[in-house]
């Protein structure tokens, strides 16, 4: 599997891409040593991030980028004419900012045509999102040519707008943070994050960790704390804050705001993330004992890292450096899950099924006291003569008093679970306790990819989303001669 962090990209690195730095008077006024090792350090991470490919490229999609960038110049003038409307000082008018946020598939970057775009409106404090969002800027949208099939979802656990922009579809939610204006590093401080999560592998909410919407909250709690902190001040803040969070207490954006409807099944959860635009409900969540561990650990590791991001000739790889590289040194025995469909063309349902399940799994084998580590990365198992057609994810295990617990009678109760709701063709699941030995390495994995001629990830191909759990992205469909890549 190619791989953005080892294969990185030379990119020429121009500071007027980066807002903050192109401001001409920017490097005559910090005269301060530290502001300039502020400055230093955060330029430093948004080459890090563009040799990564984590910066928007010419090959993206035109059309979608057109639409972000209209709708972002109309949430604009939006917010200068609720901030007109409100008779705030000419100060505030002139300064007011209101952005669009991108998330989900689009944002992950793994959309394929037929994909809306989630897109997050995100305003200040003093744009409501009754009257300004709900009537402002709907009358300002439907009285657009390029907008067709506009309607407001009032009632939904994420209140939102929907339609479609020069016909691609839209779910548009809003946000209100209390700031005057939106920092301008948010998007740079959320794209970072989510590279991290991922990374480290605690991105994912199927596996019980954090997802797209929990880290935009997170992030946009820091920047609203700080709202002109530079990107390496905010990056380090992130941590320094969720290192040391009392949590169950909930992570809020609506400061002060009492709740009079309760969300009971997420206000229990180990880390409860207050939903955007609502001041009442959290974020969806398969957080359980195993991963909030995981999550705390991977904070805590952060915390440590960016302390030595002080020091003049550090770098910002040992933050990003991928868990797989000593995720086999961290256990001695590992669960095993095996799967494998009755054809080729039904791995991706079959696996985007299993996984939609795994959640289950986790909280059972916390019932008989196993904790695990789910990582989400699939392995192929070349030595099986169902490897064309099968997928091995392998969990690491703290088994502590459990040693010898039962993983037949496990993998049943798992099977039985599978087995209700699936429309498609069931394929074979199958459980097993491994020692780390018998984990792919690093090295091992890209070759096996290569003997399955997996195209390179480069290449133009369809994108393919499974039919049980539609935001989940199982692969590629194969171009003429090739198998289908995971």
């Amino acid at each position: 599997m190619a791989n953005a962090y080892n294969q990185r990209r030379r990119v020429v690195v121009n500071p007027q891409d980066f807002g903050f730095l192109s401001r001409p008077s920017f490097f005559l006024s910090s005269s301060s040593f530290l502001v300039r090792m502020d400055v230093h350090r955060s330029f430093s991470l948004m080459r890090f991030m563009a040799e990564a490919g984590l910066l928007p490229s010419p090959e993206e999609e035109l059309k979608r980028e057109l639409v972000i960038q209209k709708l972002k110049k109309i949430v604009q003038k939006w917010i200068t004419k609720v901030a007109w409307q409100r008779k705030l000082p000419e100060n505030v008018i002139r300064d007011a900012s209101a952005t669009i946020l991108t998330y989900g598939s689009y944002g992950l970057g793994v959309h394929c045509s037929e994909s809306d775009i989630d897109a997050l409106c995100v305003g200040p404090w003093f744009a409501t999102m009754a009257e300004d969002f709900f009537i402002v800027l709907y009358n300002i949208l439907k009285g657009r040519p390029e907008v067709s099939d506009i309607h407001c979802v009032k009632d939904a656990k994420v209140p939102l707008m929907r339609f479609k922009f020069e016909g691609v579809a839209v779910d548009f939610p809003y946000a209100q943070l209390q700031v005057m204006s939106v920092p301008e590093n948010f998007q740079s401080l959320l794209r970072c994050i989510k590279f991290w999560a991922k990374r480290r592998g605690v991105y994912g909410n199927l596996f019980g960790f954090l997802g797209g919407i929990h880290l935009a909250v997170l992030s946009a709690f820091i920047c609203q704390r700080s709202p002109d902190a530079y990107l390496s001040a905010l990056v380090m803040s992130f941590f320094n804050t969720f290192a040391s969070w009392p949590w169950p207490t909930p992570v809020l954006l609506q400061d002060g705001m009492m709740q009079t409807v309760e969300d009971v099944p997420e206000r229990r959860s180990l880390m409860p993330i207050g939903l955007p635009g609502s001041p009442y409900q959290y974020c969806q969540s398969n957080i359980t004992r195993s991963t909030f561990n995981r999550i705390r650990a991977e904070f805590l590791r952060g915390q440590n890292i960016v302390k030595e991001i002080l020091s003049p000739d550090s770098n910002w790889d040992n933050l990003f450096e991928p868990y797989g590289n000593a995720y086999r040194k961290s256990y001695s025995r590992f669960l095993k899950i095996y799967l494998v469909a009755s054809a080729i063309d039904d791995l991706g349902d079959w696996v985007g099924w299993v996984k939609s399940r795994f959640p289950s799994l986790i909280l059972k084998l916390e019932e008989i006291r196993v904790s695990c580590d789910p990582n989400p990365t699939e392995y192929v198992d070349t030595e099986n003569v169902d490897s064309e057609s099968s997928v091995v994810f392998y969990w690491g295990l703290n088994l502590g008093r459990s040693i010898n617990f039962e993983v037949t009678s496990l993998e049943k109760e798992f099977r039985n679970n599978l087995s209700h709701g699936y429309k498609g063709v069931p394929g074979k699941m199958e459980l097993g306790v491994v020692p780390a030995a018998e984990l792919p390495t690093i090295a091992q994995y890209p070759a096996r990819i290569n003997t399955r001629r997996i195209p390179d990830y480069d290449q133009q191909r369809v994108l393919v989303y499974s039919r049980h759990l539609p935001s989940y992205f199982v692969g590629y469909a194969a171009s003429e001669g090739d198998h289908a890549s995971l």
